[in-house]
This record gives C-alpha cells, structure tokens and sequence, in this order.
C-alpha cells in the first residue's frame, strides 16, 4: 500500500498578497486593515506601536550591521533586522535623527530589546498576512 503524495496547491499570484503583505510592513497592522480584518490589525498596531515607543522611551539603542568576529556580526545584522522590520517606526525614527547610544544599564537594555520584539512581532504580522491573503487561514 503506498501512500499518495498530495499535492501542493500553486502558489497564488504575487499581485494576490504582495500589496497587503508590504502594507503589513510598512503599517504595523494596515495589512489585516486592508483585508478587512480590523479587530485584529487595530490590536497588532497598538501592540506593536506601543512595544515601539515604549523602547523608545527607555532610549534603546537601534542596531546597525557591522562586521568583525561571527557573533558580532549575527548579533548587529540580527538586530538590524529586527529594528527594520517595524517599517515606518523605524523609518520616522530614523528620519526624526533618533540616535541613542548604546550605554550600560538594565533600562537601556530592556528599551533595546522592545524595539527589536517590536520588529519581531511586526514579523509574524507579516506571516499572518500573507496566510490570510492566500486562503490557507481565516
């Protein structure tokens, strides 16, 4: 008795879900905002914004990529990475001159970490999206 394999369902077209996934991006929340899921894109932009400023108030450092050992360079490309991912926090942040150094101290730190879990939690809005815009979630 061999099993059959499924079959994998194509992939929908880009024009489908790449706007609401960008949006997503871009407006923490706007990508379930455009797809009528209000109740949930209001709560991922107040959560994420919240996270966003609240690290800000605690004057966390953003990540910048630099290169040197393996660790360094995973830790700061990682971070960078995270801190982009809030989209246009980020960006207004950046444009606004926002530049905390990175100082030694449990406040800081924590700040640091808010803006990083913002991004990340921007992430897994993003992923959500994206299942939403396909069909493979409700």
């Amino acid at each position: 008795m061999a099993k059959e394999k499924q079959q994998k369902p194509p992939m929908p077209p880009l024009g489908a879900w790449a706007p609401a996934v960008a949006l997503s991006w871009l407006v923490p929340g706007g990508g379930h905002l455009l797809l009528k899921r209000t109740g949930r894109g209001l709560l991922l932009l107040v959560a994420i914004t919240s996270m966003f400023v609240c690290g800000l108030m605690m004057r966390g450092a953003m990540f910048q990529p630099q290169s040197g050992d393996i660790l360094t360079t995973l830790i700061n490309t990682g971070g960078f990475i995270g801190d982009v991912a809030s989209g246009i926090l980020y960006l207004l942040s950046y444009w606004l001159g926002y530049s905390q150094p990175d100082v030694a101290g449990a406040v800081h730190d924590y700040g640091t970490k808010f803006l990083v879990t913002a991004g990340l939690l921007n992430i897994l809005a993003m992923v959500d999206t994206f299942e939403i815009a396909v069909g493979r979630k409700d």
